[in-house]
């Protein structure tokens, strides 16, 4: 799999963009509403890795499952997990890891229901 291969499949999801902040060499997948990111995609000792948001249970989980899960380079180690791509981790598993990531960045939807006065 291909640095652009992981963008390409980030960018499926809804409302989000691709984002060059620092330079070229890595990428940020953003939702278009919160601009919050839920991906990472770049390379980490000459291999290509994502950096997602998780759950803090799940992540751990993950790291003891994965050799090729690490805590989140330069991000918050509870929350965020870097994965390697092409190592123990098969691709449906970080597809998975990229939806939750999304899942957890997604802008919270508003409840619209009734009010109650008591």
């Amino acid at each position: 799999m291909t640095k652009r291969e992981i963008i390409d499949h980030c960018l499926t999801h809804t409302a989000v963009y691709e984002d060059y902040p620092f330079d070229e060499t890595y990428a940020i997948v953003r939702h278009s509403t919160n601009k919050k990111i839920f991906g990472m995609i770049g390379e980490l000792n000459g291999r290509l890795q994502i950096t997602l948001k998780c759950d803090p249970l799940n992540a751990d989980f993950l790291r003891g499952a994965f050799a090729d899960v690490i805590p989140g380079y330069h991000m918050n180690k509870q929350h965020w997990n870097t994965v390697f791509i092409g190592g123990d981790v098969p691709m449906e598993e970080i597809y998975d890891m990229i939806r939750h990531s999304y899942d957890l960045t997604k802008p919270k939807r508003k409840n619209r229901g009734m009010k109650t006065y008591g």
